[in-house]
């Protein structure tokens, strides 16, 4: 990583959650991220289900110079250039796509695709990256996958996605998971519906702190394994 991508992952590392906008406006995603990053997570995923994606990252990008603002659910290369274009901080996908990572090292902005098996862990590794998203991970054992997983991979970052809960949240962490990708778990659509801010609010506190709880008692059992 160059040192403006390294920088965006340290900061998304240390925050440890990426709230994924899965929406169904613009005003919509426009509340839920003022919502997290008022609970004191400054990162956003906008999926490209959101209607008016990429007008909607661009006005983040120009508004809000301290959010983290990624791009995400990118299947193809021409979005992947409209959303740099836009200002993103990172591009992630459901699944591995070699031509999107090369956009996105070539451009110089983080990407970590969406993977699930040690194969496709292997070719994203070879393809330079250096953080994976693996999904969906409840569905194929949980934390207990990614531990697996970052066996024969030790120094590949890896953001744990699909059916992270409050009640797995931590084990997730313990087992290896540098950060966590959290959807309706973290931002409720009936929160939405209802302008419940407070409701996302302490839903991401209980997550950063759940985060910080695990990450103290990994490091005490059995020392960081972080870079």
């Amino acid at each position: 990583m160059n040192s403006v991508v390294e920088a965006t992952w340290r900061a998304v590392e240390e925050i440890g959650v990426v709230p994924a906008l899965r929406v169904f406006s613009y005003e919509d995603a426009l509340f839920a991220t003022a919502a997290v990053c008022e609970a004191g997570i400054p990162v956003v995923e906008v999926t490209m289900t959101v209607p008016g994606a990429i007008d909607l990252i661009s006005e983040l990008v120009r508004t809000q110079p301290n959010l983290i603002v990624g791009a995400g659910t990118v299947f193809d290369t021409e979005t992947a250039h409209r959303c740099i274009a836009s200002g993103v901080k990172f591009l992630t996908s459901t699944g591995f796509d070699l031509e999107i990572v090369n956009v996105a090292l070539k451009e110089d902005v983080l990407v970590f695709p969406g993977v699930l098996t040690p194969t496709e862990v292997q070719a994203a590794q070879k393809a330079g990256c250096r953080v994976v998203k693996v999904f969906p991970c409840s569905q194929v054992g949980g934390p207990s996958y990614i531990r697996a997983l970052k066996a024969p991979f030790p120094k590949m970052h890896m953001i744990a996605s699909g059916g992270v809960t409050q009640a797995n949240a931590a084990d997730f962490i313990v087992s290896g998971a540098s950060a966590l990708g959290i959807g309706g778990d973290l931002i409720p659509r009936k929160a939405i519906h209802m302008r419940e801010a407070h409701w996302i609010q302490e839903l991401a506190r209980r997550f950063t702190s759940i985060v910080k709880d695990a990450r103290n008692r990994e490091t005490l059992e059995h020392g960081s394994n972080h870079d």
